[in-house]
């Protein structure tokens, strides 16, 4: 019988399977509500810093029949933190945010200081991918690391980061080389620590924000800078990008990841028209999954499936008050799907 793993991967590298795979891949895309830190008996925002409540709360989402995968973090600061961006941790309820930048221009860029992966949160992050790594389950782990325009525009003020792809493009590109180097160093290392899967989410690199000339320089080049950094591993890697697709499909469709992941603004029925067959994942409303009915999740999530999409998940960040009944609505509309025709 197929492991939740080997299905996932199998996915990735476009094999024949069973069925679609259902994952929440962690970081940008949080699968933890505060169900299962109740039921687990383990919250934030502790679990972000210590490196066995950060494994076992993730291991948590997996263990209640809410999707299959486990996936570290469950936010998207750490990157921006350790290169020198103040981050208030959160609470229960709401994620660590960024509260203050390490500078207000690009132009001093040189100033920050480089990833220490042995140290802070990287290292909580790496250690607990390990526990993960040492219990040889039969889920794939998903390391998460942020997007490159999302890190940039996090470490350095974003309105002048943003003002400065036109008025200091060079500096720009600059200061994008050494947060990518950096994000690829970070990537690099939950591999070695024994991620299967890399997701990458770039929420802040949208084709509405940039356009699509800058969406082309700015985010596709530099995503796939980070992908070729791990291209030669055997990892899977996925990458979501925020917002409307329908300016910049033709630039979407030079990211080399392994699989695509869209808001679900964005209708997986055309993306499939627009990225012929390209793995595409996702995308169920997470409004839906915190207020709408379990009936209502798996008629969403069969349309999905319907629709082309080789991997169910939310469409973003869960809420944390969803219930969890109607995460697990997931899994059981999968289960009810006829997969006879499926490849």
């Amino acid at each position: 019988m197929i492991t939740d793993k080997e299905r996932l991967l199998k996915i990735l590298n476009k094999e024949k399977t069973d069925r679609v795979a259902c994952i929440c891949p962690g970081g940008m895309m949080n699968m933890i509500t505060t169900d299962l830190m109740d039921i687990s008996g383990i919250s934030w925002p502790e679990a972000h810093l210590d490196p066995v409540m950060m494994a076992n709360l993730a291991l948590a989402s997996y263990e209640n029949g809410c999707f299959e995968n486990i996936g570290v973090p469950f936010c998207m600061t750490i990157e921006a933190e350790e290169m020198g961006a103040e981050v208030t941790m959160g609470s229960k309820v709401f994620e660590p945010h960024v509260s203050g930048y390490a500078y207000d221009s690009v132009s001093e860029w040189r100033k920050l200081k480089p990833i220490d992966l042995s140290n802070g949160r990287a290292r909580v992050v790496l250690d607990a991918i390990k526990i993960l790594k040492s219990k040889n389950l039969d889920a794939p782990i998903v390391g998460n690391i942020t997007g490159p325009i999302s890190t940039a525009s996090s470490v350095i003020e974003p309105v002048s980061f943003y003002k400065s792809l036109r008025k200091d493009n060079k500096t720009v590109h600059e200061y994008m080389e050494f947060v990518t180097d950096e994000i690829i160093k970070f990537a690099n290392a939950q591999i070695d620590a024994g991620a299967d899967v890399i997701a990458i989410s770039d929420p802040s690199g949208t084709g509405e924000i940039l356009g699509p000339k800058f969406f082309d320089e700015f985010v596709v080049r530099y995503i796939n800078r980070i992908l070729d950094g791990i291209k030669d591993r055997n990892v899977g890697t996925i990458v979501h990008i925020c917002g409307q697709m329908k300016n910049v499909y033709n630039e979407v469709g030079k990211i080399t990841s392994d699989a695509l992941s869209f808001d679900s603004i964005v209708s997986i029925k055309e993306s499939r028209k627009h990225l012929g067959d390209r793995v595409l994942m996702g995308n169920v409303s997470t409004y839906a999954l915190e207020f709408a009915t379990e009936e209502k999740v798996q008629a969403l999530t069969r349309a999905c499936i319907r629709s082309g999409s080789n991997i169910i998940s939310p469409a973003c960040g869960l809420g944390t008050r969803s219930p969890i009944a109607n995460i697990q609505s997931l899994i059981k509309a999968i289960m009810q799907e006829d997969y006879q025709e499926e490849s």
